[in-house]
């Protein structure tokens, strides 16, 4: 699947919703599987700094399905003339992502149409906790 129509599968289910203070939908996420599946889902925001991202939700209908390693992620918000604007996804989502799987730092994260970078290139030292303690010595 190309990085332009994972693009257009995520932007197919982006368009902002309001329920009281809630607002959901305002960005929305696509994910594709090693086997070609893809999930799908949006932010929800309460109001009260309860919530979850995008990527979150796709995560989930991935999980819900019994998989947990994601070939490649995208996030877009719709603009209100209805342009599409790729995401980055942020820094709670990235540690969410790896710890899903650690095979995803392999994850292609897709930033554009002609751009994407593996999920370890925005989240360096992520493999710094290794099984063998580090202790600091003193020299003094």
């Amino acid at each position: 699947m190309t990085n332009a129509s994972l693009i257009e599968r995520a932007g197919e289910i982006t368009y902002e919703r309001r329920r009281g203070q809630t607002t959901f939908g305002q960005v929305g996420s696509a994910l594709l599987t090693p086997s070609g599946a893809v999930h799908v889902g949006v932010c929800v925001d309460m109001g009260s700094g309860m919530g979850f991202c995008a990527e979150h939700a796709a995560a989930a209908s991935l999980m819900t399905r019994g998989e947990t390693q994601i070939a490649k992620i995208v996030a877009v918000w719709k603009s209100p003339e209805g342009e599409l604007h790729v995401l980055p996804p942020c820094g709670r989502c990235r540690e969410f992502l790896y710890q899903l799987d650690s095979r995803n730092l392999d994850t292609e994260v897709v930033l554009g149409a002609d751009k994407s970078v593996p999920l370890r290139a925005l989240l360096p030292y992520a493999e710094q906790f290794s099984t063998e303690p580090q202790v600091a010595r003193s020299t003094g």
